[in-house]
């Protein structure tokens, strides 16, 4: 085979190195040019984790993300009703393994066909449930220590029973589950997500030792549920460090072979009502990052868990985008593949000292159940720093708070089990927020959705007898208005109002006939820098006398008396909750 010939200047390792120092002249010469700082480029985590530009092989770690060695990742399905077709439908469409949350007389026959040893099952925290699935696999044509899965307990009372009863007929079953869902879908950051899950397995070792149990069996009868984002690399660096602590946790317990298995579930706290389709783009990147951190199980939500009972076609899609990321792209062929990145090494390792820091402050407190309140106030104010940047959407919902679409067909469901049916039609007064942890101790702490507030807004418009709606009073030509005319109709559109524009307009007589036309009370005006030097005062004035009672500006400053401003950054939550009181709207 012919060799190409490369000049000097094209060999690889032959170019001159850069260092910091000079790539940060570089950029400082750009930024000065703008007006922003360096620390513009810097992203601050919830976590107070600082997120640089750029990281070199000076902040180079040494991995220690202790990735199982496996092929591939299980696929785990959820199932709240018990539904045989459902069940087997995936089954057969390459689902792995079964989360049942069902009642206990219903197993028998829900499993009547399904190969256990093929198909472990994870039950959902009942002890009745429990006992029941104990009696099948004693009944099933499967060996002793081939059964899998687990029974999902929390160690106490009687509970404690069935785990030993558990423990002795079959000793590759596993019995409870450290479920750190609560603390997320309640709002909390990813540290926080962690070092509670620390506590709450700590509490269940010590309950487990307490009635029995050596350190190792103890340890082996733990699974660990966490929550799977939208956030690809925080994902992979949350399962990373949660390994990692585990070990650190198991180190110090005097245990030298305990690894922490992990289910990984995309987020519920994520999910959005409206434009429910963008669901399957958030719930792919999610399963994605869980499978790249390291998860051995994981389970994806169908995308219209949100609105109720999922359909046969959202349960195919949720099972199939499993199917594609380890069948297609092999995603499950490489070992924590993240290992080496600068970045998610960092990463990894600033999740777990703050995880670290937050599990020692709870254990001080006096462990989980003591320290209920202390966790329910951290993860409330972390909430309210995330609702916050919802509110003005620096953490942007796409088809809810950035590129809304007023135009969509509503999905409808069966009301999902625990949800009241009234909130389900179409869209309903009170978000219904879906649990994956149904049986298990919430610690009191709520369920939220990132994008309820502005769903609420949307019911609202929905439920008027004609939707409400803002003008946008554009200024000029098109293109001379469009780029402040698009940001304020996506801005009003968020909150359900209808934008009717003026289009291309030449005076500011233009502009008020087509507002006064229009029938609206709220007027936006849209244009350039230079079409509000020369018009927004005399288009103000006339859109006032043609009965315009609010005027707002898309911008940031005017010479024209106007009531409010509209830009990237404004509080947008309290300007479409403001512009509803202005109209009168009733809740």
């Amino acid at each position: 085979m012919m060799e190409l010939a490369l000049t000097a200047e094209f060999r690889p390792n032959e170019f001159p190195s850069a260092s910091r120092e000079q790539w940060r002249e570089l950029v400082d010469a750009v930024l000065r040019k703008t007006g922003a700082s360096f620390d513009s480029l810097v992203t601050k985590t919830y976590d107070g984790i600082e997120l640089q530009p750029l990281y070199t092989l000076d902040d180079a770690l040494e991995p220690y993300a202790l990735a199982p060695v496996k092929q591939g990742w299980d696929i785990r399905q959820r199932h709240a009703v018990p539904d045989p077709v459902a069940l087997m439908n995936d089954l057969e469409g390459g689902v792995t393994s079964l989360w049942l949350a069902v009642p206990a007389s219903s197993l028998e026959g829900l499993l009547d066909g399904v190969y256990l040893d093929l198909a472990p099952i994870v039950l959902d925290g009942s002890v009745d449930a429990a006992r029941a699935m104990l009696r099948i696999y004693d009944q099933a044509p499967i060996l002793a220590d081939e059964v899998r899965g687990n029974l999902a307990l929390t160690p106490s009372g009687e509970a404690l029973d069935v785990i030993k009863q558990a423990r002795s007929q079959f000793p590759g079953l596993r019995t409870v589950v450290v479920d750190a869902l609560p603390f997320h879908d309640a709002g909390g950051s990813d540290s926080e997500e962690l070092g509670a899950s620390l506590a709450l397995a700590v509490s269940h070792l010590r309950a487990l030792t307490a009635a029995g149990f050596d350190a190792s069996a103890a340890f082996a009868q733990l699974e660990f549920r966490y929550a799977a984002t939208a956030d690809q690399f925080m994902t992979i660096a949350k399962l990373r460090a949660a390994r990692r602590l585990w070990a650190r946790v198991a180190e110090v317990s005097g245990v030298s072979d305990a690894v922490q298995v992990q289910h990984a579930v995309t987020s519920s706290a994520m999910m959005t009502r409206r434009d429910p389709w963008v669901n399957m783009l958030r719930t792919t990147v999610a399963c994605l990052s869980a499978g790249l951190g390291g998860a051995d199980s994981v389970t994806v939500q169908p995308f219209d868990a949100a609105i109720g009972l999922p359909d046969e076609f959202a349960r195919r899609i949720a099972r199939n985008t499993q199917n594609l990321l380890l069948e297609e792209s092999h995603l499950g062929e490489v070992i924590d593949p993240a290992a080496g990145s600068w970045y998610v090494e960092k990463l990894t390792d600033s999740l777990a000292v703050e995880a670290w820091a937050w599990f020692q402050e709870i254990e001080r407190a006096g462990g989980l159940d003591e320290a209920r309140s202390l966790v329910a106030s951290r993860i409330a104010a972390t909430w309210a720093a995330r609702s916050a940047r919802l509110a003005d959407r620096s953490d942007p919902i796409t088809g809810v708070s950035e590129f809304p679409n007023l135009g969509e067909k509503p999905v409808v469901r069966e009301p999902a089990l625990g949800i009241d049916p009234d909130s389900q039609a179409p869209w309903g007064e009170t978000p219904p927020i879906p649990s994956f942890s149904g049986r298990s101790d919430n610690f009191g702490l709520p369920r939220v959705r990132y994008a309820q507030a502005f769903e609420e807004l949307r019911d609202l418009a929905d439920a008027q007898p004609e939707r409400p709606q803002v003008f946008l009073a554009t200024l000029g030509p098109i293109a001379a208005h469009t780029a402040r005319a698009t940001f304020a109709a996506n801005l009003f559109n968020a909150g359900g109002f209808a934008t009717p524009n003026a289009g291309a307009t030449r005076t500011p007589e233009d502009v008020a006939q087509k507002f006064k036309e229009s029938g609206a009370k709220v007027a936006v005006l849209c244009g350039s820098d230079t079409s509000y030097a020369d018009q927004a005062v005399p288009t103000v004035e006339a859109l006032r006398q043609a009965g315009a009672e609010r005027v707002l500006l898309a911008g940031k400053k005017t010479d024209a008396i106007v009531d409010g401003f509209v830009h990237m950054g404004c509080p947008a939550l309290e300007i479409l909750n403001d512009t509803y009181g202005f109209l009168g709207v009733e809740r």
